[in-house]
């Protein structure tokens, strides 16, 4: 039997691998395009964040498998922590909003997430 914090422990690290992915996909984009770094400088830097946000991930898969019994539980976690940490960082690194198409696909990817967790 887990212990009950590894159940904590695998929110942290999916939420945190998730995250740092996101954040170098999205600081990688808005560094060559928006501040006009050179790309090998940018896209080395953003790799090793990916690296590590890849590690973290994958501890994270193996100890939610071990942990909830149901890969479908894990998967859920990732997906959700993409859903709540994309457009925080989105709005947080590019000071964007996101346009009326966008916001409905966000309101529509949340409603399947909730549909799929709930019914």
């Amino acid at each position: 039997m887990e212990p009950p914090y590894t159940k904590i422990l695998v929110l942290v690290l999916i939420f945190l691998g998730e995250a740092l992915a996101i954040y170098a996909e999205m600081i990688g984009a808005r560094s060559h395009n928006v501040l006009q770094n050179p790309f090998l400088q940018t896209f080395i830097k953003m790799f090793l964040v990916i690296i590590i946000a890849g590690a973290l991930l994958i501890a994270g898969y193996m100890l939610g498998y071990k942990s909830f019994k149901n890969i479908w539980i894990v998967g859920v976690i990732s997906i959700t922590s993409i859903i709540i940490l994309e457009p925080i960082l989105a709005y947080t690194i590019f000071k964007q909003l996101p346009t009326r198409g966008a916001l409905i696909g966000l309101i529509l990817g949340i409603a399947g997430m909730l549909s799929a967790l709930f019914l």
